[in-house]
């Protein structure tokens, strides 16, 4: 008699349900499924108040995952097809990676899914999600133009907790935070009189003020982004506007992350909350007009909204007091951008380093540091030997699986033989079908399972190296090859660590290497085993 198929359960609820039972009623229903087809449950995947419109969801990675690589179970069950995801896209491809995997999707209200689900159940689905975002969207409007909040609190505001005659919460009431709207009030008049926000950030972090969501505070805090109304000093809620409709926001199907879209100013609304006012117009203006002087050299760009330039290794940097990023800080430096914007409370690293030295000794590391000789015929000997139990461990593997396919054959055909000399075929026709459906499980298993590749390393690579980024390091200079020479380069740094000397000197840099990046191009490898990368 063959085993009983083992069995996984999702369940989800979204914030639409608002109800943390759901999951229990969910899986519930489906464990009384699995009881009925005779399924063992082994493993519960859930995601609580997670929106099913997209496949950012912690349950549902890890059973897509495990399906992949463990293949510990033979069917997922959940309660209805739109737990799983009410996308059309996202459906399919769950749809798709399981029936890849030959793992069916049974449901307590829709039975065995199939193609013809996928795609009504995925377009009934769609029209729901674009339903329920038209009424949450009518639903925010109207509160927001009945003056109250629309999303998530500003800082300067507090919730209020009250009830109507029915004992419901009455939600998106708020009210004046009197020690919050007079750190407001300080910022404002701080950037009105001329203070920049990277030192007003360092003054409040200094006095211990908790930011935003009890944070430190930042520089872009404070200034925020103009157009798009964020930042304390461009809230208009602050002098008792609150401004409706200004972004959208789409997923991007790519990555499945939303993204915000600026609304032509015609379709702004606005709605006047008097009571909610924090700063009279004098001080409002003020800063707008500090604002409307401040744009970057040369161009008509906002100083919130500038770009930098990207050098060498930019964004590479570490500061090894705070760990905070490097950037530049002057024409030709680069510094912590987290003592600077945040102050010494924060990170008391204000050391700088000029580009040109930091550029050339980290040139230097990379050609006659990274890649050692004596270190690198050491790894050698480490990679051999990890590479040879790797191969042995495979091969062992290797051997069980055809050991066990070749006696799964034989007992087949033994069978075959037994009903050709006369036994009848339906007493051995269930015990041919689970033969024949192991021959295929481990097949498959078989082409799953490669040995490592052969990619060796010598000692002598290290030469090779060296030469290479001699190259790239000459290719710097030559406008044609300069762009594709920096990516290289970039590319065989992870991070690199500035940290103050002790003698007060200067500033320390330790090199990271990515090593993946350094073995390729000392290999010429156009990959790298797990071995060599972990």
């Amino acid at each position: 008699m063959s085993s009983p198929l083992r069995a996984v359960i999702y369940a989800r609820y979204s914030t639409d349900l608002q109800r943390d039972a759901s999951i229990e009623d969910q899986v519930r229903a489906c464990r009384t499924l699995a009881t009925r087809q005779g399924y063992d449950v082994s493993e519960i995947y859930t995601d609580r108040a997670t929106s099913g419109a997209s496949l950012m969801r912690p349950g549902i990675q890890s059973l897509l995952h495990d399906a992949r690589q463990t293949r510990t179970f033979d069917v997922v069950l959940a309660h209805a097809l739109d737990r799983l995801s009410r996308s059309q896209s996202d459906i399919a491809s769950i749809y798709q990676q399981l029936t890849f995997a030959r793992i069916p999707i049974e449901t307590v209200t829709e039975g065995t899914i199939e193609e013809m689900h996928i795609g009504l159940k995925g377009t009934m689905n769609a029209l729901f999600l674009k339903d329920l975002a038209k009424k949450t969207r009518e639903g925010l409007r109207g509160r927001a133009l009945a003056g109250k909040s629309a999303g998530g609190l500003t800082y300067g505001y507090r919730t209020v907790r009250a009830f109507d005659a029915e004992g419901e919460r009455i939600r998106g009431d708020r009210e004046i935070h009197p020690e919050e709207a007079a750190v407001v009030v300080r910022v404002l008049e701080a950037y009105a009189a001329g203070r920049s926000p990277k030192k007003i950030a360092e003054q409040l972090n200094a006095e211990g003020v908790p930011g935003p969501r009890g944070g430190a505070w930042g520089a872009s805090t404070i200034h925020g982004n103009r157009l798009r109304g964020t930042g304390i000093l461009n809230n208009e809620l602050y002098v008792g506007k609150q401004v409706w409709n200004r972004l959208s926001y789409a997923k991007d199907p790519m990555t499945g992350k939303r993204v915000s879209r600026m609304n032509p100013e015609e379709d702004w609304e606005v709605a006047e909350i008097p009571e909610l006012r924090i700063v009279g117009d004098e001080l409002w203006q003020a800063v707008r007009s500090r604002q409307g002087a401040l744009v970057s050299a040369g161009t008509s760009v906002p100083i919130w909204d500038r770009r930098r330039p990207k050098f060498l290794f930019s964004g590479l940097m570490r500061c090894g007091c705070c760990g905070g990023g490097f950037a530049k800080v002057s024409q030709d430096a680069f510094g912590c951008s987290q003592a600077r914007n945040k102050g010494r409370a924060i990170c008391a690293n204000m050391r700088v380093i000029k580009r040109v030295d930091l550029e050339s000794r980290v040139l230097n590391a990379l050609e006659h540091h990274l890649m050692d000789p004596g270190l690198v015929e050491e790894f050698c000997r480490e990679y051999a030997a990890e590479r040879n139990r790797l191969q042995a461990a495979s091969l062992a593997g290797r051997s069980a699986l055809e050991r066990d396919l070749a006696r799964t054959r034989a007992d087949h055909g033994k069978l075959v033989d037994a009903i050709v000399a006369g036994v009848p075929a339906d007493q051995v026709k269930d015990r041919m079908i689970a033969l024949d459906a192991r021959r295929k499980d481990l097949e498959a298993e078989l082409a799953d399972t490669t040995a490592p590749s052969p990619l060796r390393y010598h000692p002598g690579m290290a030469v090779t190296y060296r030469d290479r980024v001699g190259a790239l390091i000459r290719g710097l200079g030559d406008a044609d090859g300069m762009e594709a020479a920096k990516d290289a380069l970039r590319s065989l740094v992870e991070r690199i660590v500035l940290t103050p000397e002790a003698d007060g000197a200067g500033l320390s840099i330790e090199l990271h290497g990515a090593l993946a990046a350094l073995l390729q191009l000392a290999t010429g490898a156009e990959a790298l085993s797990p071995a060599a990368t972990g």
